[in-house]
């Protein structure tokens, strides 16, 4: 007799009751590791994974050395262009600077006047100014250096008699023997010909001054032809950006020159201020060379922080030809004069300029002065001024409009929900 097998109740031992069991278990199993996955953040593998492959790069070095070979040619080929053309890049720079400076004399003429004729009556006076200095200045040093070298021996011999010289001969002793020093190169300086020898020559001084003559004229011709074309200009540079960025920029380029020419102006009446009162002391108190010291003094303070004093120097130390009084008087003048325009004129002309800090003023001027000599220190402050406005019209805006993207502050939005689900 056959014994029954033994069945648990609710199990079934039939195939088709055990499938049907293992799916049911299985989709409990995927329901559950559903439920985790959505209640933690993905682990880095799984990210990694979802994320498509990088593609494969393959490194050619040859081409990576002929291409950077080619672009160190083409900087020599474009550094020996400059270096050629630097005369005329300089003359190109300081006619557009002048320009810029006289483009506000031309916007004031022009409410009353058209614009050619502003732009002519701007010129004109420029060029008389120029022409005027010239004529009265080169006559007078023709005179006043024939003058001197007629009186030179009475001169160098009145110096060497002067107290001055006795007093610095006892001060340093008989270290060195001051009349002798001074005997020598007096004797040096009678000669012409040393005089030409430390200018490189008749045909060097020559060249020199031809050079000079004619870069002038490049210059003048440039500075009308910009004047008159500062607008136009204006208007193609424009041209070269999109439509929608237009008007910001013009409005920034507006204000560069217009900083521009108010820099020039200011300096332009600082330096006359300086030369007026310098004809006039150096007149009272019987310099020498009067007109000429009040140019140099003029020409000096267009240079930013160190022209005034170098030209205050050089005044004086001329005045020792006449007596060591008239130089002590001298000196104290300068000192007096550059205080005066240190507190009072120049934060008067100056700060309705250009808002340059003062620290800024002073490292670009030694800066432009280091970079580009006379012209470098000229145009120093503009620049610098020219790159605050750029800041503060373009990058500061630029800066505070930026704010955390809506596609990133959802994901960090969800970051830190699966990380506080992981938490709990």
């Amino acid at each position: 007799m056959k014994t029954p097998k033994l069945r648990l109740p609710g199990f079934s031992s039939t195939p088709e009751e055990r499938e049907a069991r293992r799916a049911k278990h299985q989709e409990a199993k995927q329901e559950r590791a559903a439920k985790a996955a959505a209640s933690s953040p993905p682990s880095a593998a799984v990210v990694a994974a979802l994320q498509p492959s990088a593609p494969s790069v393959r490194i050619n070095a040859f081409r990576i050395g002929l291409v950077g070979g080619i672009g160190v040619l083409v900087a020599l080929v474009i550094g020996s262009i400059v270096t050629q053309l630097s005369t005329t890049l300089i003359y190109v720079g300081v006619a557009l600077f002048i320009a810029l400076g006289l483009d506000p004399l031309v916007s004031w003429l022009e409410q009353k006047l058209p614009r050619g004729l502003a732009i002519a009556v701007v010129f004109l006076a420029v060029i008389g100014a120029f022409v005027g200095i010239i004529f009265a200045i080169v006559p007078l040093l023709v005179t006043q250096i024939s003058n001197f070298v007629s009186d030179y021996p009475r001169i160098s011999q009145q110096f060497l008699n002067s107290d001055f010289v006795a007093w610095v001969q006892n001060t340093i002793g008989n270290t060195l023997d001051i009349d002798s020093a001074l005997n020598d190169a007096f004797s040096f300086l009678k000669d012409p010909n040393n005089l030409l020898n430390i200018g490189g020559g008749i045909v060097a001084v020559g060249a020199g001054v031809a050079s000079g003559i004619t870069g002038s004229i490049i210059v003048l011709i440039l500075t009308l032809y910009f004047l008159a074309s500062l607008r136009s200009m204006k208007a193609v540079t424009y041209r070269f950006l999109p439509a929608y960025r237009r008007e910001g920029f013009a409005q920034v380029l507006e204000e560069i020159t217009q900083a521009v020419g108010r820099y020039v102006v200011g300096q332009v009446g600082l330096a006359l201020v300086n030369g007026v009162l310098s004809f006039i002391f150096l007149s009272i108190i019987g310099a020498p060379f009067p007109p000429l010291l009040a140019l140099l003094a003029f020409i000096g303070s267009m240079i930013p922080l160190v022209g005034t004093l170098s030209a205050s120097i050089v005044n004086s130390a001329l005045c020792l030809f006449v007596s060591p009084v008239t130089a002590l008087i001298a000196i104290i003048y300068y000192l007096i004069y550059m205080q005066l325009e240190a507190y009072v004129l120049s934060p008067r002309i100056m700060n309705k300029a250009v808002a340059v800090p003062g620290a800024l003023v002073v490292i670009a001027a030694f800066g432009g002065g280091a970079l580009g000599g006379i012209l470098g220190a000229l145009v120093a402050i503009p620049v610098a001024a020219s790159i605050i406005i750029i800041v503060q019209k373009v990058v500061f805006p630029s800066q505070d409009s930026k704010v955390v993207p809506e596609n990133k502050l959802g994901d960090a939005e969800t970051a830190a929900v699966g990380t506080s689900a992981a938490a709990k």
